[in-house]
């Protein structure tokens, strides 16, 4: 069984990704806290390669890594890879999205979500996005999830990802639909093949 170094310390992602990848034959682990990779990239996928490779390289581990966000259209694509970063607090980011988009009749928008799997030695060898439209709300629906989730509004749902259940939510969300195209790829890796190359 090969151990593959989650590239978060956050327990919470951490237990969130062994739903996703429970079918693999995989141990994973945290990363150690004194690790700290800066999130440099422009763009989601630049960020979960960036994670991955230091995070392999700093533990001589596989490793694999995520990053993700809201996508506003009317908002240029922000806040995108600062989606994190947007404010203090969950309610402080919502605020501020409700705030400049104000009255726009024009609130398409996107979570996304970039992952990536890294060898020991840094190079990745997996990587994939998944994507997931929907639109912005006035005001918040539901009290489940967490961050931008009660104003994201899932049209193919009828509902935000803050009114469904975790199972559902994980199903079609960004992060459910990336591992879905990711999982064909990781079921047939075999982390020998590389070890010996």
């Amino acid at each position: 069984m090969t151990t593959v170094v989650v590239a978060t310390g956050n327990p919470g992602k951490l237990a969130e990704l062994k739903d996703y990848l429970k079918e693999l034959d995989w141990t994973l682990a945290l990363k150690p806290e004194e690790i700290e990779v800066q999130e440099t990239g422009a763009t989601f996928i630049e960020n979960a390669r960036l994670k991955a490779s230091e995070v392999a390289i700093a533990t001589s581990s596989w490793a694999i890594a995520d990053d993700s966000g809201l996508c506003v259209a009317a908002l240029g694509g922000a806040p995108g890879v600062y989606s994190s970063r947007y404010g203090d607090s969950d309610a402080s980011r919502i605020n501020r999205v409700l705030k400049e988009l104000g009255d726009e009749t024009d609130r398409s928008a996107e979570f996304v979500c970039a992952i990536a799997l890294s060898k020991p030695d840094g190079t990745i060898v997996l990587e994939t996005q998944g994507r997931c439209p929907g639109s912005i709300l006035t005001a918040g629906q539901g009290a489940a999830g967490f961050g931008y989730d009660p104003i994201f509004f899932v049209t193919t749902r009828g509902k935000t990802f803050a009114q469904m259940s975790d199972a559902e939510k994980e199903r079609f969300s960004h992060r459910g639909i990336a591992f879905d195209q990711l999982m064909p790829a990781l079921k047939q890796l075999r982390f020998e093949e590389y070890e010996s190359v």
